[in-house]
């Protein structure tokens, strides 16, 4: 396994600016975190992983100072500073949300950098705090964090009610900024292109890979092997200690006291390792088969307001096709979507279901949940024991269990359940009305990478057709045999594949709905920021080092990989102390020469993306 930061800071290597040591906390009586150990190195690009309840939220908190634990060391290193991004801000000690995102700065920093942050994410500064909804409760958070553009920069769900703009946007903007990061999100594609190591919390403890979040799954499926191995060898020691224990102990000998604590302590263990190794399961209820046509749309439009919103859009969607429908917050997706499944009547042009049609919608928003409800009452209906899924009676506790709920809690209020858990509820009962066609909006939020992956076979397995409205391109390269997508106002264009297969026919992604404001570029800050766009063209020297900088790059990461795989040897400073320090020496120099290649090759790419229109 790589060797941690904190192993390389003892060999000397600059020391961590955050460093935590054998964190323990508990909740309610149940261990959460048990022994965390975590180092974050100076402008490293770290993402937290884990099921949903494992503690990732807390152990962000416990980095920021937010949250005591019951032991352990916190060390931050005097003049660092930490920003955090919470997954429910409040603001509601400021008037305005200029105001809470310029409270966050410090001496020094740049105000123009609020005005160009809140202008990207949406916003004026000018609203009133009082009214906002949570989407643009969390993008305000999200700019008061990355305004300072602090030493550490902690984000819990930054892709959270942002479009896809928005996030790629988002991604451009971390990419070249100096600041470490240590990022929790759903969004694989997210992650993906922007972590150069990966921590799993895992069971109560961290485990590290050096690596980006790409190389993550084959490395836990082959430690959760282990960990299976592990635990045959466990249930084979636990059928001899209680062989043992039927066959007579003598409790005043001290030996088999000690032996029959240590049979209770594997009981223990035992029972720790099955409460929380469970995997999800997710079967959706199918009916009877829909007609082959399940939707044809000639030539429909909308208009509201004079704003047409749809225009002349047609399309043929077949049983079985899975339907992507992507585009920026407000160009109208959801109209769209109402349309197709004959919920909304269009302007002009005509929407022809197929027959048979029996149809599931799943809808995102927590507000269809009543917080007074339980979650037996949400899955019964409030009546008996049972769900009925398909053709299927089920046990309410045997279905519970199939989305990670434990028995105890049935009769948790749904007011008291996490952001993940609701989306958890909200599939379980959407997953057993009976359907062939499923219409889902968002159905990735707050849910953990899991049960996204359990989602995915499920929808894969699925014998109806399914309408999917999401920002999150992973999932959708995964899910969608075809993408509708907003092509401009009131333009909408059906390409076959996913999102990936899209953006290579398009040559592009989905763009922002309003690609400039005041004359400025998607990607350009206002005057006075730290970093004035460039003008003019391209020069000899800029051509000749776009093409030049991905191999450079290309090479600096293999030579990369080798000096780390060289410091991989645990007993090389021991064997070869010189060896160690050359190694040491040139994994620095090359991550600074990659550091600045990666700087300089944005800053071209965009000059040439602003030159070029």
């Amino acid at each position: 396994m790589p060797c941690p930061a904190s192993a390389l800071y003892m060999r000397g290597m600059a020391p961590p600016i955050l460093t935590l040591r054998d964190v323990h906390l508990t909740f309610g009586g149940t261990p959460l975190l048990s022994g965390v150990d975590f180092a974050l190195m100076e402008g490293e690009r770290t993402c937290l992983v884990g099921r949903n309840g494992s503690g990732k939220s807390t152990l962000l908190k416990i980095m920021a100072g937010l949250v005591d634990r019951d032991s352990g060391d916190l060390f931050v290193q005097p003049g660092t500073t930490v920003r955090y991004l919470p997954q429910e801000p409040d603001l509601s000690a400021f008037a305005t949300t200029r105001a809470y995102v310029e409270d966050g700065l410090t001496p020094g920093d740049d105000p123009h950098r609020v005005t160009y942050l809140l202008e990207q994410l949406g916003l004026t500064g000018d609203e009133d705090t009082k009214v906002l909804s949570g989407g643009e409760a969390r993008r305000c958070a999200l700019a008061r964090a990355m305004a300072p553009e602090p030493d550490v920069l902690l984000l819990d769900e930054p892709t959270n009610h942002l479009d896809l703009p928005a996030i790629e946007w988002l991604e451009s903007e971390i990419r070249p900024i100096r600041s470490a990061v240590v990022m929790i999100s759903h969004d694989r594609r997210f992650l993906e292109n922007l972590s150069r190591s990966t921590v799993w919390l895992h069971l109560g403890k961290t485990h590290r890979l050096e690596k980006s979040f790409e190389h993550f799954e084959p490395w836990r499926d082959e430690f959760v092997e282990i960990e299976e191995r592990d635990r045959h060898k466990l249930d084979r020691k636990l059928v001899e200690e209680t062989s043992w224990l039927h066959k007579g102990v003598t409790a005043r000998r001290k030996r088999n006291q000690g032996r029959l604590r240590a049979l209770y302590d594997l009981r223990q263990q035992r029972q720790e390792q099955r409460k929380t190794g469970t995997m999800a399961t997710m079967i959706a209820s199918s009916s009877e088969a829909s007609g082959k046509l399940v939707c044809e749309a000639k030539g429909i439009s909308k208009t509201w307001d004079d704003t047409t919103v749809v225009s002349d859009f047609s399309t043929r969607i077949l049983r079985g096709d899975r339907v992507g429908i992507v585009g920026p917050n407000g160009a109208g997706k959801t109209t769209l979507l109402n349309m197709l499944t004959d919920n909304l009547e269009p302007d002009s042009g005509t929407v022809r279901l197929g027959t048979n049609l029996q149809i599931n919608s799943l809808d995102q928003r927590r507000d269809v949940l009543d917080d007074n409800a339980t979650l037996k009452d949400v899955l019964t209906g409030g009546h008996g024991d049972t769900v009925s899924v398909g053709d299927q009676t089920r046990h309410v506790m045997g279905y519970m269990k199939d989305f990670l709920f434990l028995p105890e809690q049935a009769r948790t209020p749904v007011s008291a359940l996490s952001g993940g858990e609701r989306g958890r509820l909200l599939l379980a009962r959407a997953m057993a009305l009976p359907s062939n066609l499923l219409v889902l909006d968002e159905p990735t939020n707050d849910l953990d990478l899991e049960t996204l992956d359990l989602l995915q076979e499920m929808l894969a397995d699925y014998s109806g057709t399914v309408f999917l409205v999401s920002h999150d391109r992973g999932f959708l390269d995964r899910v969608a045999t075809s993408i509708i997508v907003w092509e401009g106002p009131g333009q909408w264009s059906e390409y076959v594949g996913g999102y990936s297969d899209m953006v290579n026919q398009r040559g592009k992604g989905v763009v922002a709905k309003e690609a400039a404001k005041s004359g400025k570029s998607k990607k350009e800050k206002p005057s006075g920021s730290s970093s004035q766009p460039s003008r003019g063209k391209l020069t000899f020297k800029d051509k000749h080092a776009l093409e030049a900088i991905p191999a450079q790059v290309e090479a600096l990461l293999i030579e990369v990989g080798t000096h780390e795989k060289t410091l991989e040897d645990a007993n090389l400073f021991t064997k070869n102390p010189d060896a160690f320090q050359q190694a040491v020496d040139a994994l620095g120099a090359a991550q600074t020469m990659l550091a600045q290649l990666e700087d300089q090759w944005l800053e071209l790419e965009m000059k040439r993306e602003e030159i070029e229109g």
